[in-house]
């Protein structure tokens, strides 16, 4: 009897864990299938049609809401069925939050609604050369060094971290690694005391040099103050900001956002095409022109949704090519464009939709697609690096960029949405 009363437990056990394993992924699945965020753009009519459980109420008076039938709901009783299709529209630029209940009638999360200005951006799809200066010298780790008594020591472990950025070294402001290496030999193996920037807060630090068998004097740190690379350029605005890349800069040692100082983004011109193969990612081997004249503009930020800043005087585009922006709620499953160059022009390229993940944690990937343009794949066998930043057009609209390849199927990829470098640019 006692078994048969463990057994009878044990099973009931089992059910609850099972169910509630199942309240939990159902819950998540829903979760993942609302957005946190929703645009709408000023003095248009936005469709939704969601087919979710959950209605959801305005927290505004500005706001006014028509159900599919266009009857108007009065502006003080704003509610919002998710399982019928419904429409949004709004006059007034602002932010408004939409509080959801699941049912209709349990508390289950607030989504923010953003209406924005109408945009019109000129897609690019130019390659660009970007060079950029770190603000402050990044530490990429440590390593030990031998000393001229012939033991090795690693003076900076635990001291220095990766990501680290020294500015200051004995009081003194730096920017190049050659000024630290200066000060560092001008110590004679005494105490620096380094002033350093960690998670954006400033720190001071004091290390002590080691000498080698050569005389030279090291604190056993790899350190970078600059980077360059290929990418491409993604929209221009009418008042000659840019975006670019769809993602941010990162050291290819530590994989960490880079925090730079200065930056620009020249012509380039390509030298090769490396296809891309299974488990090893192709590239664009391109040749930056460093020369004044070359100069497109500068960067005035790099954030994970790309780099952002303002082109210079000399720069013309084609203001008439100006386009819509598509949001991410209008995107559909099924054929698109991206513009890119990898023959001698700008070129536009079939490829195919394929997945559409509205409320994705990592803004960079926002929607898979696959390239099925006879003529890229030829060329590249898909995605390779130097092509993201590509825009992506649907419908007449710019909807997104390229971001990243799929390092076992060069065919297929990652893109941002648009909506996402613009909030982060209009900043």
């Amino acid at each position: 009897m006692n078994r048969k009363s463990w057994y009878r437990k044990f099973l009931i056990v089992m059910l609850l864990i099972n169910i509630t394993a199942i309240l939990y992924l159902s819950y998540k699945d829903l979760d993942s299938k609302i957005p946190n965020n929703i645009k709408i753009i000023a003095g248009n009519e936005q469709k939704f049609n969601l087919d979710l459980p959950v209605e959801g109420d305005i927290n505004s008076k500005d706001v006014s809401v028509i159900n599919i039938r266009q009857q108007k709901i009065p502006d003080n009783k704003i509610h919002i069925n998710f399982d019928e299709p419904f429409s949004l529209r709004s006059s007034e630029i602002g932010e408004y939050n939409i509080n959801l209940k699941l049912f209709g009638l349990l508390n289950f999360k607030q989504i923010k609604l953003d209406v924005i200005k109408p945009i019109k951006l000129v897609p690019s799809g130019m390659p660009i050369g970007i060079y950029v200066e770190t603000n402050g010298i990044m530490v990429l780790g440590t390593s030990s060094i031998q000393s001229r008594d012939g033991l090795n020591y690693e003076p900076a472990l635990n001291i220095l971290k990766s990501g680290d950025y020294i500015v200051g070294a004995n009081n003194t402001q730096i920017h190049y690694k050659e000024e630290l290496i200066k000060i560092i030999q001008k110590s004679k193996g005494k105490d620096i005391l380094l002033k350093v920037r960690r998670n954006k807060e400033i720190i001071k630090l004091k290390i002590k040099p080691i000498e080698t068998p050569t005389g030279e004097y090291k604190i056993g740190t790899w350190i970078r103050d600059n980077t360059q690379g290929i990418g491409t350029l993604t929209f221009l605005d009418p008042d000659g900001a840019f975006g670019a890349l769809g993602h941010g800069i990162t050291d290819v040692d530590t994989s960490l956002l880079m925090d730079i100082n200065d930056g620009a983004i020249y012509t380039a011109d390509i030298m090769s095409i490396v296809k891309g193969k299974s488990g090893q990612p192709g590239e664009i081997v391109g040749l930056i022109n460093k020369n004044e004249e070359d100069k497109i503009g500068d960067i005035k930020i790099n954030t994970n949704q790309g780099i952002f800043g303002k082109v210079n005087q000399l720069y013309h585009f084609d203001d008439n090519k100006k386009m819509e922006i598509g949001l991410k709620q209008d995107i559909k499953i099924g054929p698109a464009t991206i513009l890119c160059q990898v023959e001698d022009s700008i070129k536009e390229y079939n490829i195919e939709i394929v997945k559409v993940e509205l409320n994705n944690q990592n803004l960079s990937k926002g929607m898979i697609i696959k390239i099925t343009d006879k003529r890229l794949l030829r060329v590249t066998n898909g995605i390779v690096q130097g092509m993201s930043g590509s825009p992506i057009i649907q419908d007449g609209k710019l909807i997104g960029a390229v971001t990243h390849v799929f390092i076992q199927d060069s065919t297929k990829g990652y893109g941002t949405f648009i909506e996402n470098m613009i909030k982060t640019y209009d900043k």
